[in-house]
């Protein structure tokens, strides 16, 4: 690999699921072409993270297949516990509460992670090997379910994040605690997560980057502590918030600058349609959002190459 990868991974939901709505929309299917092709301009690959409402959105799977047999994308599985078959009622009311699948039995996380295997693999006629959990929530549970049946990487770690905070099921622990992960692809030790070990499963962290200097946050977090607090430490993801292009440079030069051999971007599939998010709330915003990409990827363009999450696979397993 000459170049560092470019990975763009793409939670393929919903319209507008913040608002929590009882009924699922899928209209934001129709807004994705002009993102890939913007992609595809610049010589980059989005991995579509496809979650059940999408996979059934006949919109979509055209879509999503002719990116496929064209070789400009991959699609994955990414799994909102609470609406993805078989019904399981958790919390009275998985709908308002929206838990992550790993508060789940073994039993139903295994129907559910199977089933949207399933439904993928036959919707696209095509193997699925990329992953991304719902909610940012991963354990050792669903690292064995993923190898098991033949995945091959995972991108659900957000390093120097803590979902603890954010609530599941309300009788639940939150989300998954990443303070102290890695931050550069590793393969995975399935029995401590955390660290490095000898399972096949790739895990592709998300490009994430303190605001702050190290000696800052361990003040603020020391403070915290002190006041019973267990906040994550300030941070910018390379993802897009509306104006923040230079932010997202910001954070690609430094992943780079510590010799990262990958970039990961992320987004939601709603959010480059207008009013399919919180953040993206009109026209003028989702033209906002593409001045953001063009210069993000322009910047990107030469100093990167666009691999799909299974290309990056290939390669580190080829490094090894």
């Amino acid at each position: 690999m000459t170049k560092p990868a470019f990975i763009i991974t793409i939670d393929t939901e919903g319209d507008n699921l913040w608002q929590n709505h009882r009924e699922i929309k899928t209209e934001n299917a129709r807004y994705l072409s002009r993102f890939q092709s913007l992609c595809e301009r610049f010589g980059f690959k989005p991995v579509w993270l496809t979650n059940y409402e999408m996979a059934t959105e006949p919109v979509f799977v055209e879509f999503a297949k002719d990116v496929i047999a064209r070789g400009q994308g991959e699609v994955g599985m990414h799994l909102h516990a609470w609406n993805s078959p078989p019904e399981h009622d958790l919390t009275g009311d998985d709908w308002r509460w929206q838990p992550y699948l790993i508060e789940y039995s073994d039993e139903v996380m295994r129907e559910k992670v199977l089933y949207m295997t399933r439904l993928l693999e036959e919707t696209f006629q095509t193997k699925m090997v990329s992953h991304r959990a719902g909610r940012w929530a991963f354990d050792s549970r669903y690292a064995r379910l993923l190898i098991e049946l033949g995945y091959q990487v995972d991108c659900s770690v957000t390093p120097r994040v803590n979902w603890r905070n954010a609530k599941g099921a309300p009788q639940g622990n939150g989300g998954t605690d990443y303070q102290y992960f890695p931050d550069r692809a590793y393969f995975m030790d399935v029995d401590e997560i955390s660290k490095p070990g000898r399972s096949p499963l790739l895990e592709v962290p998300m490009s994430i980057q303190y605001k702050h200097p190290a000696w800052l946050n361990a003040v603020k977090q020391g403070y915290d502590r002190l006041r019973g607090k267990y906040r994550s430490p300030s941070v910018n993801w390379l993802r897009p918030s509306g104006g923040n292009a230079q932010q997202m440079i910001g954070v690609a030069q430094q992943c780079l600058a510590r010799g990262n051999d990958y970039v990961e971007f992320m987004l939601h599939s709603s959010e480059f349609m207008p009013g399919g998010s919180p953040t993206f709330k009109d026209e003028a915003a989702i033209e906002g959002l593409y001045q953001d990409l063009e210069q993000l990827f322009s910047w990107l363009a030469d100093k990167t190459q666009g691999m799909t999450l299974a290309e990056f696979y290939q390669y580190k397993k080829g490094a090894a």
